[in-house]
């Protein structure tokens, strides 16, 4: 008796189409990538794949979505709960929850991908800065605002202030990825924010009052 064909459940399949992608924009680049290439990696017809996604660049937002958009969004979420609580906790936690998260290759691939061709697909770039940057922005400056607020954190521009919290999470990314080489130190993500969080609240915290009136 011939067995039966075994039949994957059609809600697994966008997740077997955003795996394929992944791999396939990884490999080829997302310019140089081919639904039809996508589709033969997943297993499935190139017709198929159009059911779920009506594009690659819808894949690639997806994939945005599933991975920086969701430490973005962990980032608000801390922001709402822990900003006025304790607002060098909650810098501290959204930190090391940003270099923990993205120091994983499955989680940083889609941003990656981003950042190779936001020049050449400027709708791609402009749905990262919205779904991405501004939302990790948005929760950054409450924590800032309300540090600067309840005297935890010295005044200073917030713009500057959120440029030096989001550099070191993506050098680290970068460095660990694109430019990684063989003999680089291992640095735990977790230790590695909270040596990053020192260096960085030692320049938000107001100066002892002998150094004030400098």
């Amino acid at each position: 008796m011939t067995a039966p064909l075994r039949r994957r459940r059609p809600e697994a399949r966008p997740e077997e189409i955003l795996a394929a992608a992944l791999d396939v924009f990884t490999q080829t680049g997302f310019a140089s990538a081919r639904v039809e290439d996508i589709a033969r990696r997943a297993g499935l017809s190139k017709g198929a794949v159009y059911l779920y996604f009506p594009s690659k660049e819808a894949m690639l937002e997806a994939l945005v979505e599933q991975s920086a958009a969701r430490v973005a969004d962990a980032l608000s979420d801390l922001a709402e709960a822990g900003a006025e609580l304790d607002p060098e906790v909650a810098l501290r936690t959204g930190l090391r929850m940003a270099l923990s998260t993205l120091s994983q290759p499955e989680i940083s691939a889609a941003p990656r991908l981003i950042l190779a061709e936001a020049a050449r697909f400027p709708d791609l770039a402009n749905f990262y800065r919205q779904r991405v940057i501004n939302v990790g922005q948005a929760a950054l400056t409450r924590i800032l605002t309300a540090g600067m607020e309840q005297g935890v954190f010295r005044t200073v521009q917030t713009p500057v202030a959120l440029r030096a919290f989001m550099g070191p999470v993506l050098a680290h990314v970068l460095v660990t990825t694109l430019f990684a080489q063989e003999g680089d130190p291992e640095l735990e993500p977790a230790e590695l924010a909270d040596q990053l969080a020192d260096f960085l609240l030692h320049g938000l915290k107001p100066a002892p009052p002998h150094h004030r009136e400098r």
